[in-house]
C-alpha cells in the first residue's frame, strides 16, 4: 500500500479516460502524471474503455471507448448536424446510466479518495462519459483534477452539433470539488472567457532530469532497417500523418536542403481518413523527396511482425536522427518538440500559435518557420549540420533550457500545490 506524502495516509487515485492505452498524447502525458502520484505515495487505478496498464488496477468497459459502436453512432447523430432527434436523447441518457453504475463501481472497488479526468470533460466523443462523470462528481464531492489537453471549440468539426446544452453542462462542468488543469496559456484565456473557470497551466514536461541512455544492441540497427545509407541524413517526422502536422513543410524543406537524405514519417494517418497522406506522398514524389513510412515497424513497444522484422518504438529512433522536423500549423502545446529536446537534435519549427506563446519566450534555439520555408532555414540548417561543435553546442542548451522550464520537477511542484489544497479541503482533514 501507498502513503500520501501530504497527510501520510493511505490515498487512492483513479484515471479516467476514454482510453489510456499507445502513443497518443493523452496516454503519454497520463503517465508522466502516474509517475508523480505514484512518487508522491499514491496508488493510481484506471477507468477506460481501452487500458494498457496493470490489469489489477484497472476498470476497462467498453462504453467508455469513443470508438464503442454506440458511442460512434451517438456522435454522428449530434456532431455535423444542428438538432438531434428525440431517440437519440434517450440513447444518451441510456448509455450515461450505464456508465454512472460503472464509475460508482470503480470508486467503490478501488476506494478512490481522488479522480484525475483526462480529456474525458474536454473532448466530447464520448458525450455520453462526459455527463456521467459530472453527474457522480457533483453527486459525491470527490476531490478531482480535470485535466484538459484540447477543448472542443479548438476544433472547427465540434462547432456544428445538437447538444449544447451537454457541451454547457459537462465539457469542461463549474464544480466546486473539481480543480481544472490545461497545458498552455491560450487555453487558460479561453476557458476563462468561455465558462468563468479559474485553471492552472501545467504544460507537458518530460523526465530531463534522467538523460536518454544510450542506444542499446536492439536499436543499434535503426538506420539499416530503414534502408538510410551511412553517408545519408535521417530526416526525423516524428507524427501522424494528418493535415494540421504540416508535413508538406517538411518535404519542401528536406528538398530544398540540397543533401543526400531520406525523410522518415513515424506514424500512419490513423483513423483520420487517408487523403493527406495520398497528397504526402504524391508531394514528396513530386519533389524527389525519398520519403518512407515506417508505422509498421514502429510501436509503443519492441516486438516483430508477421514476417520476422523487428518493431522499434520512437525512442530507438530518435537517437539515430540527424534532424526532426516538426512543421504543424496547430499543436494543443508539442510533444515532439520536446522529445527533439530530449533526444538532443535539432529540430525544424513552424511558429504554431502556443509555440510563439509559451514555448518561444523561454529562449530555445530552433530553426523557425513562418507558414512557409524560406531561405534562410535552409541556410541555417545547412550550417548546423555540416558544423559539428555548433550542433552540439546547439542542443546541449536547448536541453538545460528545457531542464529548467518542462521537467518533471516543475510537474510535481505543481501538482503537489494542487493536491494538497483539494486534499486538505476533505481527506487529509476530515
Amino acid at each position: 500500500m501507498a502513503y500520501c506524502k501530504i497527510c501520510d495516509r493511505e490515498h487512492n487515485v483513479g484515471f479516467i479516460a476514454t482510453r489510456l492505452s499507445g502513443t497518443d498524447g493523452v496516454s503519454l502525458e497520463t503517465a508522466k502524471w502516474e509517475t508523480i502520484f505514484t512518487k508522491m505515495g499514491f496508488t493510481c487505478f484506471y477507468f477506460a474503455g481501452e487500458c494498457d496498464r496493470a490489469p489489477e488496477h484497472s476498470y476497462v468497459t467498453p462504453k467508455a471507448h469513443f470508438k464503442d459502436p454506440e458511442i460512434r453512432k451517438i456522435y454522428r447523430s449530434t456532431f455535423g448536424v444542428q438538432a438531434r432527434k428525440r431517440a437519440v436523447t434517450q440513447k444518451i441518457y441510456a448509455v450515461k446510466t450505464k456508465l454512472k453504475d460503472q464509475l460508482y463501481a470503480f470508486i467503490k472497488k478501488f476506494k478512490i479518495d481522488m479522480l484525475v479526468a483526462e480529456n474525458s470533460l474536454t473532448i466530447p466523443l464520448n458525450l455520453p462519459l462526459g455527463i456521467a462523470l459530472t453527474e457522480v462528481i457533483a453527486e459525491t464531492q470527490i476531490n478531482t483534477i480535470a485535466h484538459h489537453h484540447d477543448f472542443f471549440w479548438e476544433r472547427q468539426h465540434f462547432m456544428t452539433n445538437g447538444v449544447w446544452e451537454y457541451l454547457n453542462m459537462a465539457f469542461p462542468p463549474h464544480l466546486p470539488a473539481m480543480d481544472h488543469v490545461v497545458i498552455n496559456s491560450s487555453a487558460n484565456n479561453q476557458l476563462s472567457l468561455r465558462t468563468g473557470i479559474s485553471a492552472t497551466t501545467i504544460p507537458n514536461v518530460m523526465d530531463f532530469d534522467n538523460p536518454p541512455a544510450p542506444v542499446d544492441a536492439y536499436a543499434a540497427d535503426v538506420r539499416q532497417a530503414l534502408g538510410i545509407e551511412d553517408d545519408e541524413l535521417l530526416i526525423l517526422q516524428p507524427t501522424r500523418i494528418v493535415k494540421r502536422k504540416g508535413i508538406e513543410h517538411a518535404i519542401e524543406f528536406v528538398s530544398r536542403l540540397k543533401r543526400k537524405a531520406k525523410l522518415v514519417i513515424s506514424h500512419a494517418s490513423g483513423d483520420e481518413g487517408y487523403g493527406y497522406e495520398q497528397r504526402v506522398r504524391q508531394y514528396s514524389k513530386t519533389l524527389k523527396v525519398k520519403t518512407i513510412f515506417v508505422s509498421d515497424i514502429i510501436n509503443e513497444k519492441r516486438s516483430r511482425t508477421q514476417d520476422g522484422r523487428k518493431i522499434y518504438t520512437l525512442d530507438d529512433i530518435y537517437p539515430h536522427a540527424d534532424l526532426v522536423t516538426y512543421p504543424s500549423n496547430f499543436e494543443g502545446f508539442g510533444n515532439a518538440f520536446l522529445e527533439a529536446i530530449f533526444f538532443k537534435k535539432p529540430i525544424l519549427v513552424n511558429t504554431y500559435s502556443i509555440y510563439s506563446i509559451d514555448i518561444k519566450p523561454k529562449g530555445f534555439k530552433v530553426i523557425e518557420i513562418d507558414g512557409y520555408v524560406t531561405r534562410g532555414a535552409v541556410k541555417k540548417a545547412r550550417a548546423i549540420l555540416d558544423d559539428r561543435q555548433r550542433y552540439k553546442e546547439i542542443v546541449e542548451y536547448n536541453f538545460q533550457k528545457a531542464q529548467k522550464c518542462y521537467s518533471y520537477t516543475i510537474l510535481e511542484r505543481k501538482l503537489s500545490n494542487l493536491i494538497s489544497n483539494r486534499m486538505e479541503c476533505r481527506t487529509c482533514n476530515p
